[in-house]
């Protein structure tokens, strides 16, 4: 058994004032955000997505195993290999393969098989997750709560390029081991999801969606001052 090691916590305070004006700005922050399938081919700094990775690759994990791997795709040719397997996948989706009430929950989308975004938009980030590890000694080493911390980690790469200015898309075309092959990516881990990035066309339009409403989403069972007050 290791012996655990632990280090001084490096800690930012600010005051309540402080944190109450963060939360707000950053929840309007979010809520402005925005799935967009129509892309402008502008390109996009690479340290720009990949000072996003990291970010997203600091999230929380079972274990701390870290159990992700992200590929950025920019490569104009690697993005049509892309398209061109997902929208095979998606055509048996849309052809027979997909149940009706799963069809009639996507109607107000307009989505179908046509996926041009996958080639348009600058970057392509397919998200990996490991099922087995590899300890520091080449051999196999379970990973803890796989889909929960790659999730984790997703929801933070989709909130860091928002606020870096991007917009984004995540993209599930199922299955999705063609990306194994096309990627490069080992048996041992499995496409998790596609996510794009890049601006917006100009002109881009969004399907009229709304969210729920606060009370059907949250519950606060407190007195304090945290739980009263306008939002």
């Amino acid at each position: 058994m290791p012996t655990p090691d632990f280090h001084p916590l490096i800690w930012r305070e600010f005051s309540p004032e402080e944190m109450r004006n963060r939360a707000r700005e950053f929840r309007d922050e979010l809520r402005r955000r925005r799935t967009v399938r129509e892309f402008s081919p502008r390109p996009v700094p690479r340290e720009i997505i990949d000072a996003c990775i990291m970010g997203a690759a600091s999230a929380p994990s079972g274990a701390n195993r870290q159990p992700w791997h992200f590929v950025a795709v920019g490569d104009p040719e690697v993005k049509r290999r892309i398209r061109e397997a997902a929208e095979e996948e998606e055509r048996a989706f849309y052809g027979g393969r997909a149940p009706d009430d799963w069809l009639e929950a996507l109607a107000p989308f307009g989505t179908d098989a046509s996926k041009p975004f996958l080639e348009t938009a600058p970057w392509v980030i397919v998200i990996f997750a490991e099922t087995v590890g590899v300890a520091d000694d080449g051999s196999p080493r379970k990973n803890y709560y796989v889909t929960e911390s790659v999730g984790i980690a997703t929801g933070m790469l989709i909130a860091s390029l928002h606020h870096a200015g991007l917009a984004t898309l995540t993209h599930t075309p199922s299955p999705m081991k063609f990306l194994n092959g096309i990627l490069g990516r080992p048996e041992r881990e499995r496409a998790f999801l596609v996510l794009v990035a890049g601006y917006p066309a100009e002109g881009a339009k969004v399907p009229a969606i709304t969210k729920k409403e606060p009370e059907t989403v949250r519950t606060i069972l407190a007195e304090d001052e945290w739980s009263s007050g306008p939002s």
